[in-house]
C-alpha cells in the first residue's frame, strides 16, 4: 500500500492537518527569531519512520516558506507548499517500517491559523510571543504531523536578543550569549504531541523553587508581577504532591509556570507546563481553579495523550474533576458539593451535545468539561469505594504514561478492576444527550 500523506488524514476534527502515514521520533529544531520585526529563521530535522509505503511525505507548515529539503542527508528536488501544508516527494518510494530524516530549512513572519476556534499558534504578545498550538496550530511555527496520537522528543534550541528571556518544552540544557544575542537549548525527552510544544519569549524574571519531596518549579513572569506570582503560587507545591497522591506520581521531571505581561482570555497547558495571563494573578488566590486545571493536564491530556479530539472529555473532564477535588483538599466545598451544583446547571443548559463525540465545533464547549467531571464522579459515587477510584486512576495514568488511549481503553480498565459492568454508565453519560441522574 502506498501514501501520499493526505491519503492518510490524522483527525476527523481537523480536517487537512496531520496523517497516519508515518510517525515521528524527534524533531530538533534551530530557530533564530528577531522580536522586533517578527522574523523566525529555522532548521528542522525529523527522524520519522514510514506507516505506509511513501511515495510523498505530507507535513503541516503556515505561513513559513520552506526553501530547502534534505532526505536522509541528500538534496530533495521536489516538494511543493499548498496551503498550510509542505509535500515532499522522495525519489523513491519509501518503504513501510523504514526510518527517514527530513532536513527543513525554512523562514518568515509566522502569525496565527485561522481555525473554527479562533486563531491559534503563533502569537506576538505587546513585547514577546507566546504559542498556543491546541489543537491544529503547531505548523505557524515548525514543520511537523499535527495530530494528538503523534508523540515525539524534542531538542529546541533558539537564538533571539539576550534581554529576552526564553522558554521551550523540556529542560534548559544550556544558555550561551553573544554579540548581543542569547541561545537558548531545551530538550524534552518525554514523548510530546506537536500541540503540546511550545516557545514563550518575553521579558521574564526567572525563579525556580526546589520543594522539598517534590519537583522542581520553574517560574517566568514580569518583574512587577513578582509578589502577585508569590502570593498565588504559593500553595503550588502542596498541589502537585496532592495530585501525585491521587493520580499517581508527576509525569515529568519539571514543571514550568509562565505568566505574561498581557491579559489572556484563558490560561494554556503545554508539556510540562503552564501559561498565564496578568489577569490570571491578582494577589489573592482568586485563579487556584485555573491552577488546578492545567497542572491536572499533565497527567491527564500531556502524559496520557489522546489518540483523537473526539476523547476531549478525557483530558477536560479529568482536570476539570481536579479542580473539585482541589477544592475540597483546601476545605472548600467538597467534590460531591461542587458536583451537585454544576449539575444543577446542566440540568437547564440545553441537553443537545454527545460528550463522547461532540463535534469539531463544540469541542470546547463547557458541557464537555462539567459533564465529563460528572461522568467521573458519576462513576465514584457508583463504584462506591474512594480507595478503588483513586486506584483506577493512577493505573490509568500508569498504563498510558507518556502514551495515548481512548474512552474504550478507559472505560475497559474500569470494568477489568472494579469486576463490574459499567458500559451502561458511560453510555448514559458520554454517548447520549440527556442528562442522566446523578448517583
Amino acid at each position: 500500500m502506498t501514501g501520499r500523506g493526505v491519503a492518510f488524514p490524522g483527525d476527523p476534527y481537523t480536517p487537512g492537518v496531520g496523517t497516519w502515514s508515518y510517525r515521528v521520533h524527534s524533531y530538533d529544531l534551530t530557530l533564530d527569531y528577531r522580536v522586533e520585526t517578527n522574523r523566525l529563521d529555522g532548521v528542522a530535522v525529523i527522524v520519522a519512520e514510514a506507516v505506509v509505503d511513501l511515495d510523498s511525505v505530507h507535513l503541516d507548515l503556515s505561513r513559513l516558506k520552506a526553501s530547502k529539503v534534505k532526505l536522509d542527508g541528500r538534496k530533495v528536488l521536489r516538494f511543493s507548499q499548498p496551503s498550510h501544508a509542505l509535500i515532499v516527494r522522495p525519489p523513491a518510494t519509501i518503504p513501510a517500517g523504514t526510518r527517514f530524516e527530513l532536513e527543513i530549512t525554512y523562514g518568515g513572519r509566522p502569525a496565527p491559523r485561522r481555525s473554527v476556534w479562533g486563531a491559534i499558534g503563533w502569537e506576538e504578545l505587546d513585547d514577546g510571543v507566546l504559542t498556543a498550538s491546541q489543537p491544529s496550530g503547531s505548523s505557524t511555527w515548525l514543520p511537523c504531523n499535527d495530530r494528538p496520537g503523534d508523540k515525539a522528543t524534542y531538542r529546541i534550541r533558539i537564538t533571539a536578543e539576550e534581554d529576552y528571556a526564553v522558554i521551550c518544552s523540556g529542560t534548559l540544557v544550556r544558555r550561551s550569549v553573544r554579540s548581543g544575542r542569547a541561545t537558548w537549548e531545551y530538550a524534552q525527552e518525554a514523548p510530546t504531541s506537536a500541540y503540546l510544544a511550545t516557545v514563550q519569549i518575553g521579558h521574564y524574571e526567572r525563579r525556580t523553587t526546589h520543594a522539598r519531596k517534590s519537583v522542581p518549579v520553574d517560574f517566568a513572569f514580569p518583574a512587577e508581577l513578582d509578589s502577585r506570582v508569590r502570593a498565588d503560587f504559593g500553595e503550588l507545591d502542596h498541589m502537585i504532591r496532592f495530585f501525585a497522591t491521587s493520580f499517581g506520581p508527576y509525569p515529568f521531571e519539571r514543571y514550568a509556570v509562565v505568566v505574561t505581561a498581557d491579559e489572556l482570555e484563558i490560561p494554556l497547558e503545554a508539556q510540562a507546563m503552564a501559561i498565564f495571563g496578568a489577569n490570571h494573578v491578582d494577589g489573592v488566590g482568586g485563579s487556584d481553579r485555573l491552577i488546578a486545571h492545567e497542572l491536572a493536564h499533565q497527567w491527564f491530556g500531556n502524559s496520557v495523550g489522546l489518540r483523537a479530539w473526539r476523547d476531549i472529555w478525557l483530558n477536560e473532564g479529568f482536570a476539570c474533576y481536579a479542580e473539585w477535588l482541589w477544592a475540597e483538599e483546601q476545605g472548600e466545598e467538597s467534590a460531591d458539593s461542587l458536583a451537585r451544583s454544576h449539575y444543577a446547571r446542566l440540568q437547564i443548559a440545553p441537553q443537545d451535545l454527545v460528550i463522547g463525540e461532540p463535534g469539531a465545533v463544540s469541542l470546547f464547549d463547557d458541557r464537555v468539561y462539567k459533564r465529563g467531571a460528572l461522568t467521573l464522579h458519576a462513576l465514584r459515587r457508583t463504584i462506591g469505594d474512594d480507595d478503588d477510584f483513586f486506584a483506577l486512576l493512577q493505573a490509568w495514568s500508569a498504563e498510558h504514561r507518556h502514551g495515548t488511549a481512548d474512552t474504550a481503553a478507559f472505560v475497559a480498565l474500569a470494568e477489568a478492576r472494579t469486576g463490574r459492568a459499567l458500559a451502561g454508565l458511560f453510555d448514559a453519560w458520554l454517548y447520549a444527550t440527556a442528562l442522566p441522574t446523578l448517583p
